[in-house]
């Protein structure tokens, strides 16, 4: 079981860091990534209803400055921010590796896009694509003499 304290260390040593953890930087949700992940088609709108239940399971821990969600895979920072002096929330994905929080992405939300209903669909989204990542890159491990 992951240890509470644990993911309260990891998640203080990435925000403090964010920029040594996300050479990329943080993705910001705007008109185009979404369009660019299909979620703004009428299709995907209406085979993810509301009232879908998430795919993954997650033990939630909720604190005052943020929501996180954990399992024996991922580790998830939901953080409400001003930044600019605009409402945004910060969305950190970490993938356990060994047990290890191993920061894999960052997106903001701001604006029209900063509901519950958008952070949960991007981060579906973002989760499966880890998923498809760590797959294909656990294929060509295997593959290697």
């Amino acid at each position: 079981m992951v240890n509470p304290v644990q993911l309260e260390e990891a998640y203080t040593q990435f925000i403090n860091n964010l920029s040594d953890y996300t050479p990329d930087g943080i993705i910001h949700v705007d008109l185009k990534l979404l369009d660019e992940m299909g979620l703004l088609s009428q299709d995907q709108m209406e085979s993810q209803e509301d009232d879908e239940q998430f795919p993954h399971y997650f033990h939630v821990i909720e604190t005052s400055d943020k929501v996180t969600l954990f399992n024996h895979q991922f580790a998830v920072w939901i953080a409400p921010q001003v930044i600019d002096e605009e409402p945004c929330t910060l969305t950190l994905i970490a993938l356990f590796e060994d047990e290890t929080p191993n920061l894999e992405l960052v997106f903001s939300t701001s604006g029209v896009y900063n509901t519950p209903k958008f952070v949960l669909k991007i981060l579906r989204h973002f989760l499966a694509e880890v998923i498809d990542t760590e797959s294909v890159i656990s294929s060509i491990d295997n593959l290697k003499p």
